[in-house]
């Protein structure tokens, strides 16, 4: 069967120009991909046509030769090639390979993430610092300004973040042209992986700067100056913008995440907007009743007053003495919890005392009467 005439295939005209020959390619080449075509047991033998055509007309020697001689030019040795056992192409003629990758971008660069001849990928921006800054209640209560100290990278002043002697610009990278990536033909597929010369940066440095050895960014220490707004709480996070680490080679900053601690208190415990204060009272105080002073957290006192027969458990609130808002809602409260204390270390007169008052008593213990009450009908119930 005579084979197709080459400008035929592609759909365009004799005396085509170069861009015209590859539109024609990469229109056929989207009509007639066989994974596109699976309903179309022809697709790849004409998808493999294709390529053959635009692989002759593509070169500039080699379509001279196809206009003067036609198909002859590619036979008998004249242009190498002819077609191989099984679909394949030799010589220069149906590379498939070769040709395909001219326009693969066309075909798939929008889902490989890529744009060819982009002129060079955008400078690493610097990795983001994460700094844990531990504070105490009474700080988290009135808020404060906290000068830090953070180690990290900052931009070379001797070639202003560059990485080249003097300050000068990079070069776009001979391998990859600037575009950070290679290309390896595997079998059907072309593969993109980071260029091994200048790490995906797409360019080099030809005279590296001698402070910084070509990074455009030498380590040092920053102190920073940090707001800690009132209300904070343990995992606030507090983000500086830009305050991270140096980019590389004029790179964008990243940024600087300061994570808030709140220290344990020895005298209060914190639940939110509110806090809790454990206070210890005298039994007879408990039992007679009266009042007690008790700390807050802006340093002031508070004076409670507790009710007779209190126990042990028993909250009391002040209120408006908690944490303020961080993110607006009104100032917590302060939760007073009774802790009705034994008395120890009794003297004889006390024990005497005591056990007068034991005799006496029977009548004001109406839990512990509950209780014992439950406790010898349980029994009576397990005996029967």
């Amino acid at each position: 069967m005579a084979k197709r005439d080459y400008y035929e295939i592609l759909g365009i005209a004799k005396g085509a120009s170069a861009d015209e020959i590859k539109k024609g390619y990469r229109t056929k080449a989207k009509e007639l991909h066989p994974d596109r075509n699976s309903d179309n047991p022809n697709a790849e033998a004409q998808f493999k046509e294709a390529n053959e055509a635009y692989e002759v007309l593509k070169s500039p020697d080699k379509k001279a030769a196809y206009d003067r001689y036609g198909h002859a030019a590619f036979e008998g040795g004249m242009g190498g090639g002819g077609q191989r056992p099984g679909g394949g192409f030799g010589g220069g003629q149906g590379d498939f390979s070769s040709a395909f990758s001219d326009v693969f971008d066309d075909l798939f660069g929008d889902f490989m993430g890529n744009q060819r001849g982009g002129g060079g990928r955008r400078a690493a921006r610097g990795a983001d610092l994460r700094y844990n800054l531990g504070i105490t209640l009474e700080d988290a209560f009135k808020g404060m300004q906290k000068s830090i100290n953070v180690p990290t990278s900052i931009a070379c002043d001797s070639c202003n973040g560059s990485g080249a002697e003097g300050g000068a610009e990079p070069t776009s990278c001979p391998t990859c042209s600037g575009m950070g990536k290679v290309r390896a033909q595997q079998g059907f597929f072309t593969v993109e992986r980071t260029c091994p010369t200048c790490s995906g940066m797409g360019q080099i440095v030809k005279n590296p700067c001698k402070s910084c050895r070509g990074a455009g960014r030498v380590e040092k220490d920053r102190t920073l100056s940090v707001n800690i707004p009132a209300g904070v709480e343990t995992g606030t996070r507090i983000r500086l913008a830009g305050e991270g680490e140096a980019g590389m080679r004029g790179g964008p900053s990243g940024d600087l995440y300061i994570f808030i601690e709140v220290q344990d208190h020895e005298l209060f415990e914190r639940d939110g907007s509110n806090l809790f204060c454990r206070v210890p009272v005298s039994m007879s105080t408990a039992a007679l009743g009266g009042s007690i002073e008790v700390p807050t957290i802006d340093g002031g006192r508070g004076r409670v007053q507790i009710p007779s027969g209190s126990q042990s458990g028993r909250q009391m609130r002040l209120r408006g003495k908690g944490m303020p808002p961080l993110r607006g809602g009104g100032t917590g409260d302060m939760i007073i919890e009774l802790a009705v204390e034994t008395p120890v270390n009794l003297t004889s007169r006390q024990k005497e005392l005591l056990q007068e008052f034991e005799k006496e008593s029977e009548n004001n213990n109406p839990e512990s009467s509950s209780f014992f009450s439950s406790v010898r009908s349980f029994w009576d119930s397990m005996k029967g």
